[in-house]
């Protein structure tokens, strides 16, 4: 059996060959990859002025209808069974 000392040894000369070895990318593809991933985290533009009117009037349209379809199934309102 080895001792821990060859080991360490072997580990640093495997450690050190790995890291000469690794292979780096072209410049041109270091640079594509960086725009593409600075461009990810860009700031979003900012919604429409509108954007909180439109779904306030989209959600309060939607409970409308729950409602009307809530009152006929109770039997009242307009769309009542029978």
């Amino acid at each position: 059996m080895t001792s821990p000392n060859h080991e360490d040894q072997d580990l640093e000369r495997l450690a050190e060959r790995l890291r000469a070895g690794r292979p780096v990318p072209q410049a041109d593809f270091r640079g594509e990859l960086r725009e593409d991933l600075l461009g990810r985290f860009a700031p979003r533009p900012t919604p429409p002025r509108r954007a909180r009117f439109l779904v306030a009037a989209y959600g309060g349209a939607g409970l409308a209808l729950i409602a009307i379809a809530a009152i006929g199934v109770a039997g009242a309102g307009p769309f009542a069974a029978g």
